[in-house]
């Protein structure tokens, strides 16, 4: 079965040529389809240019995931270097810190080696995989069209010989199968395709000039291509009415390369015929023309919303504080802006390079304030550092001492001197405690070996510590309990002292039973259970030396709890503009503001716990 003459209009629509037919012999041809416009369908994410400079390196890794995802080696290849470009900097940033530190702390640049983080080497793994992907896919797609060129040589070969051999009565099945089998092979270098389809339409013009005695069997070939090209333009009418205009789109274009390869009409049909496909092809492409121009008034709009937000960023790029607290507040205020920005959508192509580059800039203005002022404040913390050092030292002098009682208070004064320390570098923050305990904990360990008599006073504190517990207990089922008497109970505890190192656990587990049972009676609910509860879990940490880090230790993991929760709710409010045309839109934004409540009323208790703590 041959197929009509056609070719592409305005990359939309194909259009059928006139079959000539003189005395009872048929002429049918094609040509070789021009390049069909590419299917709307395809993700645009890929062609809207994006200013990563204002990204996080774990927003860079989920950005470059999300491009690589695609599987669009074309179009995702100039995303990924650019998106490598902006890591690289980071990573270059943190080895030449790490190098700075390095040398600082007295190493010699030829020892330096820097490790790269789990999430450098997954960044850089999954950029190499794309690459070596992309060279494969290419590599393939040209072997692909080597194969395929030579799959159509051997149809030509066999067309010919058809063409030139005896005709018998199975030649129309045979031309038939050839022409299925031509229409499945996929594309050819572009060199040889025009000659290809020149020699195919050269052939099939003489077998249709050959084949005038199955003149009437052509005819009813021609009848079944009507049917068939009618039920397409039925389907056609039918995506006038298809609300997904992206599917629309994508289901005409297959439409159109079916229509062009069933083959020839009846000849007084086939002007009808064509004028009702296009009518109904044009009505689709007239609806994406309005969505298009209508997206430009979006566009427009959204531009002047940027433009609004970048007046307001702008008041920030001046701001100054001495407080972490009151730089604290204004990130988040900056950080609402962004979201704000973020959520607004695209403006004119032209015009969005220029607009991300003063937005962002303002950005990196503010947080460039902001890391000047927490350089200040890191120079502060390596100066407790020095002060903590020094405490070490005074501390590791008088381990040998056997001045016992007077060395212990001294070594105590260091102990309180070290509670009242301000915050010291992270990075040293457990060497430096573990140095200073080790002294003390050495001190009081030989103290011990040497004077047995002092496990007098431990094993006093034991008794009076459980005949605190005791009166807890009985306290608790007084009329006289309450919540200050409690606390008051704690700190009691707490000042009684040491008991001996194998009663520890012992009677430290009786006092929280006893406690936990004084709650209980209490009857404290809800949310004022939890704040009391969290503020005698922390009257309780008072008797332990390790007060201060366990403090700091609980205080870091809150804050590392909100920073999770608050980087989860921007992650969902960014997920719920993907939802705008989605069949269960409604059903899956409900669940994810559920999501976002939840989770700011989470933010809100750990914040309250804070506050608690610094009351400690």
């Amino acid at each position: 079965m041959s197929t009509d003459k056609e070719m592409s209009e305005e990359d939309k629509v194909t259009q059928a040529t006139d079959i000539q037919e003189v005395q009872g012999n048929v002429e049918n041809s094609e040509v070789e389809p021009d390049k069909e416009e590419e299917s709307n369908h395809e993700d645009h994410d890929l062609d809207e240019e994006v200013d990563y400079s204002g990204y996080s390196k774990k927003q860079l890794l989920d950005e470059l995931k999300s491009v690589v995802a695609t599987g669009n080696f074309i179009k995702a290849d100039a995303k990924v270097n650019d998106l490598k470009a902006h890591f690289d900097e980071f990573f270059n940033k943190e080895k030449e810190e790490a190098l700075k530190e390095f040398l600082a702390s007295g190493g010699l640049e030829d020892d330096f080696e820097y490790r790269r983080s789990d999430s450098d080497n997954e960044f850089y793994a999954l950029a190499h995989d794309f690459k070596v992907k992309r060279s494969e896919f290419f590599k393939n797609q040209e072997k692909q069209k080597e194969a395929n060129l030579n799959a159509k040589n051997a149809i030509l070969d066999r067309l010919r010989e058809l063409v030139d051999g005896e005709e018998t009565t199975l030649s129309i099945n045979a031309i038939k199968s050839i022409q299925e089998e031509w229409k499945k092979i996929g594309q050819v270098p572009a060199s040889q395709n025009k000659s290809l389809w020149a020699s195919y339409n050269a052939l099939m013009d003489r077998f249709y000039d050959n084949r005038s005695i199955y003149f009437e069997l052509k005819e009813l070939d021609r009848k079944k291509n009507l049917e068939h090209k009618l039920e397409i333009c039925e389907k056609a009418e039918a995506l006038i009415k298809l609300e997904d205009l992206g599917e629309a789109i994508k289901s005409l274009n297959d439409l159109h390369e079916e229509f062009k390869h069933i083959g020839p009409v009846p000849r007084e049909e086939q002007e009808a015929l064509w004028t009702r496909f296009k009518t109904a092809s044009d009505a689709v492409y007239d609806r994406r023309k309005e969505f298009f121009e209508s997206q430009k008034e979006v566009y427009n709009k959204n531009y002047e919303l940027k433009k609004e937000l970048i007046t307001k960023l702008e008041a920030y790029t001046d701001f100054s504080a001495s407080k972490i607290k009151e730089w604290n507040a204004k990130t988040k205020e900056v950080l609402a802006i962004q979201k704000e920005w973020e959520a607004i959508g695209p403006v004119p192509r032209e015009l969005g390079k220029d607009i991300n580059k003063v937005f962002w800039s303002f950005f990196k203005q503010f947080f460039h304030n902001k890391n000047l002022f927490f350089k200040e404040l890191d120079e502060i913390r390596a100066g407790n550092k020095e002060k903590a050092e020094a405490l070490i030292e005074q501390a590791e002098a008088l381990v040998d001492s056997t001045d016992w009682q007077d060395t212990a208070n001294k070594l105590i004064s260091l102990q309180q001197e070290w509670r009242k320390l301000g915050p010291t570098p992270e990075k040293f923050r457990d060497e430096l405690y573990t140095r200073f305990k080790k002294a003390c904990d050495s001190f009081f360990d030989n103290r011990r070996a040497a004077n047995k008599a002092v496990n007098k006073e431990f094993e006093d504190n034991l008794e009076a510590k459980n005949a605190l517990c005791d009166a807890i207990k009985a306290e608790a089922d007084s009329d006289s309990r309450s919540e200050d008497a409690l606390e008051a109970k704690i700190h009691e505890f707490n000042a009684i002292g040491f008991v001996p190192r194998k009663n520890m656990k012992e009677v430290l587990a009786r006092f929280n039973e006893a406690v936990d049972y004084y709650v209980q009676q209490l009857g404290i609910e809800g949310g004022n259970k939890d704040e009391f509860l969290f503020r005698l879990n922390l009257n309780k940490l008072q008797s332990d030396p390790n007060a201060n880090r366990a403090l700091n230790k609980k205080e870091h993991g809150i804050r590392k709890q909100i920073a999770d929760l608050e980087n989860n709710i921007t992650l969902w409010k960014n997920n719920l503009e993907f939802f705008a045309s989605s069949r269960t839109a409604d059903k899956l934004k409900d669940q994810f503001d559920d999501k976002i409540r939840k989770a700011e009323a989470e933010i809100d208790k750990l914040k309250k716990k804070l506050s608690i703590i610094r009351e400690f």
